[in-house]
């Protein structure tokens, strides 16, 4: 299969509603608050687990083991239930249900955590929570293809990308104003509000799911896939195929960016003489210019094109850590946290849309949004311990010299992705 053979499966649809150019805006607020809600709790267990766990385990190493689950269990369960949303997503009920069910099913295990009192039942909650959040994770993401138009997927994502951000904030406040009165009460509040949260999307989006879901797409000799595996087979039929490529560029760009993020905190007391907190600040300013400017990279990455914008995002990301390898001081890293964390922006936004868009069919999104989490779990899962190992045949001082010659990989990927992939989104 080559890049000039690809299957013009995302195609502007012939129905009027669908050529329109404007973005349904009632639609993406829902959505943003279906990921919001999700997310606030997954924000809010990254940030405690790990303290909980501390109980039982004195091994860092353990305990990030146990926490890495969460990235692994996507790679089993999402195709499958991608797969089975992707069957429901033109019924009247469209994917709705399994998310709803599954949050339901989820915030048990969850709010069971703090009130675990031996090991093995916190780690029933643990692992239960993660199995269960995650199949149902990626249906969520799914839902804005449903509403709206390929032309306008990168502005949504832009508006979830900066929802999502906020989530960080949530999590911050009920660790600081509850966690220390009440363990119990803390564990109960994220997984109520995302209840409450889903109930409203489902109410205003999810009730008019028929109404506001986008006309089908007629496109030739379209396929039909009767399972998850046939779908995976023919997306990554060669090791020149389009999707497998993107795949590797995804893994590569969630690999090194979660391993800046879990290793910048050791880097800052080893190279810049900083405190254990001070460290622990120099991503704040990166997540503030990765909130401001998210919805103009959505926008503009429209005009780009989702390829064409993260290749871009990429050689921003290799400039930003190149400016604090050559300028090793807080200032330095800091002005390097800002631009790498834009060039990530730029990743975050189009990522997903771009491998919507070389999707045989629109009826396998939720299948392909699997393969994101296949490939973006996995490069979270192994990414700090790849650099991690550099680190330990160089110096700390090394650090983003090392990370910027691995992203100089992704930047190979984008680009070949970028000149011979065409960006159908914008067409």
């Amino acid at each position: 299969m080559t890049f000039d053979s690809l299957p013009a499966a995302s195609a502007a649809p012939t129905s009027a509603p669908a050529l329109s150019g404007r973005i349904n805006r009632s639609a993406v607020l829902w959505v943003v608050l279906a990921v919001f809600a999700q997310e606030a709790v997954w924000n809010f267990y990254d940030a405690q687990v790990p303290e909980q766990l501390r109980n039982y385990f004195s091994s860092a190493g353990v305990i990030g083991l146990i926490m890495g689950l969460d990235h692994s269990w996507g790679i089993f369960t999402q195709p499958s239930v991608g797969f089975y949303s992707d069957k429901l997503a033109r019924r009247r009920t469209g994917r709705w249900p399994i998310v709803l069910i599954g949050a339901a099913i989820a915030t048990v295990p969850f709010a069971l955590i703090p009130w675990a009192t031996n090991l093995p039942a916190l780690l029933v909650c643990v692992v239960g929570f993660a199995a269960v959040a995650n199949a149902f994770k990626g249906v969520t993401e799914t839902l804005v293809s449903d509403y709206v138009t390929p032309g306008n997927r990168s502005k949504a994502q832009g508006f979830i990308k900066a929802g999502v951000s906020l989530t960080i904030v949530v999590s911050s406040l009920i660790s600081l104003l509850v966690v220390d009165r009440s363990l119990h009460l803390a564990f109960a509040i994220p997984p109520l509000l995302m209840l409450i949260m889903l109930g409203l999307s489902w109410a205003f989006l999810g009730r008019r799911h028929s109404d506001t879901l986008l006309p089908e797409e007629q496109t030739a000799d379209e396929p039909e896939f009767t399972t998850p595996w046939a779908v995976l087979k023919d997306a990554l039929r060669s090791p020149s195929s389009p999707t497998l490529l993107l795949m590797i560029g995804i893994f590569c760009f969630a690999g090194m960016w979660s391993a800046l993020r879990s290793l910048m905190t050791p880097y800052g007391t080893q190279v810049l003489g900083l405190s254990r907190g001070e460290a622990g600040g120099l991503s704040l300013p990166g997540a503030v210019a990765f909130l401001l400017c998210v919805l103009p990279i959505a926008y503009l990455s429209n005009r780009l094109g989702q390829l064409r914008a993260m290749r871009y995002g990429v050689a921003l990301f290799i400039a930003g850590l190149l400016v604090g390898f050559a300028w090793p001081s807080v200032p330095g890293t800091i002005a390097s946290m800002i631009l790498s964390s834009l060039g990530y922006a730029s990743f975050a936004v189009n990522a997903l849309v771009a491998l919507w868009n070389l999707a045989p069919s629109q009826k396998v999104l939720g299948t392909y949004t699997a393969l994101y989490t296949i490939a973006s779990a996995s490069g979270m899962a192994l990414g700090p311990a790849i650099l991690g190992t550099t680190i330990d045949f160089t110096s700390w001082r090394y650090m983003l010299l090392n990370a910027a010659v691995f992203a100089c990989v992704t930047f190979a990927v984008f680009t070949r992705l970028a000149r011979h992939a065409p960006d159908r989104a914008t067409a």
